[in-house]
């Protein structure tokens, strides 16, 4: 079977490389996989620039399919030079291979094609583009956050949009293009908060001593018609011990675990009637070593029964709306006994300055048995772990169908559409 080049015409928008034909060399010990790959050229069409100085629309998808019956694809790899890898199927019967994540804009492009014939022979094509610049200026920035450092294992990983992203295929785009790796590696999944905001977090805490690396592949990718990616600054993040701080309210006690081991119990009081401490699971947000607090901070009218003004020490800030774990020695004597606060945890000002010295920003403070509500997932802080995994999930643009079936990243694998 010969696998001479055919003649062949090019249209200006089509350069046909084909796929199909057969072979018959063999290695030396007769088996068609040991003989070298043959040159795959004339048996594949390719849709792609035709060279010249032409390049590629970014805004089209690219689609390899076998011209020759007795011939199929077996595996395509595209990536451009910055190593961005195109999604893509592959048919069952190998006819047809076609990308199912956007090309990048002003890119350069590899593809390689891997073929058999009908003795089971290797063939491979190798081609090379160049993707045209986007036509219109509109760029979607992303910002990472927290800022670089190291952080408790609750600590969730957030991205900022410049702009709204309401469509669900295009929220799709955005997502498959921001990468957070762990190592030790874990399961984790994007959650859509608004149009504007993402959080990421992993099925269960991150791992102690994980370094965590988060990027975006957004830049130059089409999102829609007037959108296209714009740049994001990478961000590394580390964390150390698993703390955990666990509050029971009804008895009116903190237990504070690292790596699974109690290192202290303290006495503490938590909100009174109808000032109740939230339940749930609450991320330290920050330190701060003095805070004034206000009645009014909370709507508590000023000169009122409730009214306070108070200078507070060893402030550790779990909810953006205030609420602290702190220092309270005027209430010493109901710590351990009373809720009496506002909905603050108080404790006295030795056992908040340990706390204080303890924890950092990321570490996880539960509070349990409160007759107040649980923790808002978002808008007051992190409260992203009192979200069931399912439903943490259900707000990924990639999961579809059952929110507990394969992830995010089984679900961007490339994979043939049927077996």
């Amino acid at each position: 079977m010969s696998h001479a080049p055919r003649t062949r015409t090019v249209g200006c928008t089509l350069l046909v490389i084909a796929l199909g034909a057969g072979v018959t060399a063999c290695g030396s010990d007769g088996h068609p996989l040991s003989a070298e790959p043959y040159d795959a050229a004339d048996q594949i069409a390719f849709s792609g620039p035709v060279g010249d100085g032409k390049k590629a629309d970014p805004g089209k998808p690219l689609e390899v399919t076998a011209e020759d019956d007795d011939g199929r694809i077996t595996d395509v790899t595209a990536k451009d030079a910055t190593g961005r890898h195109v999604a893509g199927e592959l048919s069952a019967d190998g006819t047809r291979w076609h990308s199912t994540s956007p090309l990048a804009a002003d890119a350069h492009y590899t593809v390689r094609v891997s073929t058999e014939d009908e003795d089971g022979a290797p063939g491979r094509r190798v081609v090379t583009f160049d993707t045209g610049k986007p036509r219109t200026k509109k760029r979607l920035d992303v910002t990472f956050g927290p800022k670089a450092g190291k952080y408790g294992v609750g600590q969730p990983v957030t991205a900022e949009l410049s702009m709204p992203v309401q469509d669900r295929a295009q929220r799709a785009v955005v997502e498959r293009a921001l990468k957070v790796e762990s190592t030790p590696s874990v399961q984790g999944a994007w959650h859509w908060v608004d149009d504007k905001k993402l959080h990421y977090r992993p099925k269960e805490y991150w791992p102690t001593d994980a370094t965590i690396q988060v990027r975006s592949n957004l830049e130059g990718i089409k999102i829609s018609d007037r959108l296209w990616g714009g740049r994001a600054k990478p961000l590394r993040l580390t964390t150390g011990d698993r703390v955990i701080a666990v509050t029971d309210a009804s008895s009116h006690s903190m237990t504070v675990y690292r790596n699974g081991e109690a290192i202290k119990t303290v006495p503490v009081t938590t909100g009174k009637a109808g000032f109740e401490t939230r339940n749930g699971v609450k991320v330290v947000l920050g330190k701060e070593y003095f805070v004034r607090m206000r009645g009014t901070s909370i709507g508590i009218a000023e000169g009122s029964s409730e009214s306070y003004d108070l200078p507070v020490y060893y402030a550790t800030r779990v909810t953006w709306s205030g609420e602290y774990v702190h220092a309270a020695p005027w209430s010493v004597g109901s710590q351990g006994y009373a809720n009496v606060s506002h909905g603050c945890t108080g404790m006295s000002t030795a056992n908040a300055e340990w706390f204080f010295d303890t924890v950092r920003e990321g570490d996880l403070v539960k509070v349990v048995n409160s007759y107040g509500d649980t923790m808002e997932p978002f808008g007051n802080g992190f409260g992203d772990w009192n979200l069931a995994w399912k439903k943490w999930r259900g707000g990924s643009a990639l999961v579809t169908g059952d929110p507990g079936g394969p992830g995010p990243e089984e679900a961007a694998r490339l994979r043939p559409t049927a077996v």
